[in-house]
């Protein structure tokens, strides 16, 4: 199927007011840009739980003075260099480092990185923002 194909959904007025409300805060344009993010958030979640190839990033923010920590780190990502694409590096003040590594790969992969990384003792946050390669995206 191309092009654009219109529908139309019912919603009753609480509803109605609450999404309306959201998709202004979040800056979608119209309520159709709105309902695209959604269906294509939740295609996106369908990928990572089908365990297909996915895409992503871990952000890590850690204190830089615990030495053990950097190696752990290091060791951790050479371990999972099959889904690591890069890492980026930053220091957020004197004592606080923030590492972004993203990832490109099988979502089950992907996940045992995160649960490794999450594991390691002086790590202050970690999270993981999933998104997809595109590839079955439309």
């Amino acid at each position: 199927m191309s092009g654009t194909e219109r529908f139309s959904v019912s919603l009753g007025g609480d509803l109605l007011r609450q999404f309306d409300h959201a998709w202004r805060a979040e800056g979608h344009p119209t309520r159709s840009e709105a309902v695209k993010a959604m269906i294509r958030q939740s295609l996106v979640r369908m990928e990572w739980q089908a365990g297909k190839e996915v895409a992503g990033a871990v952000v890590l923010v850690y204190d830089h003075h615990l030495k053990p920590l950097a190696g752990k780190l290091v060791a951790v990502q050479h371990e999972f260099e099959d889904v690591i694409v890069s890492t980026t590096h930053a220091h957020l003040d004197h004592d606080s480092c923030l590492e972004s590594i993203i990832v490109d790969g099988k979502a089950e992969t992907v996940a045992r990185l995160v649960k490794r990384l999450k594991s390691i003792k002086g790590i202050k946050h970690a999270s993981l923002m999933m998104t997809t390669t595109g590839k079955e995206m439309g």
